[in-house]
């Protein structure tokens, strides 16, 4: 660096999108319902898509398989709100599907969670 040169930004300091800025000052979603763990997936297409940002652009890139909501936020590394507003987004213009979190399992009966206990006594 010569030394009339300033560095002007640093690890620390965060980075220089503020999220804010990534969802034009929105902090709700349009779509309100989405959850933590709300899969979604991107919808093929040919055309190309214009007018979003590079977050939206990651958000499409990796969800060609089913991710959920807050694994999202984990690999865009950008706060839970703000992935919900973006993928709000990307419902609206029609670039991703949404779909609730795969059902649990019917919960075990009294008797399996008896035979359970009365072997965990046995020890």
């Amino acid at each position: 660096m010569a030394e009339n040169e300033v560095e002007w930004f640093d690890e620390a300091a965060g980075p220089l999108v503020r999220p804010y800025a990534m969802t034009g000052g929105r902090t709700r979603p349009g779509a309100s319902w989405l959850d933590v763990a709300t899969q979604v997936v991107t919808v093929p297409s040919t055309s190309e898509r214009v007018g979003i940002g590079p977050e939206q652009q990651a958000i499409l890139e990796m969800c060609h398989r089913a991710l959920s909501v807050a694994e999202i936020a984990h690999y865009v590394n950008v706060p839970l709100v703000v992935v919900k507003v973006l993928i709000s987004d990307l419902i609206d213009r029609g670039d991703v599907v949404v779909r609730p979190p795969a059902q649990a399992l019917r919960a075990p009966g009294r008797e399996l969670l008896q035979a359970v206990l009365d072997g965990v006594r046995a020890l």
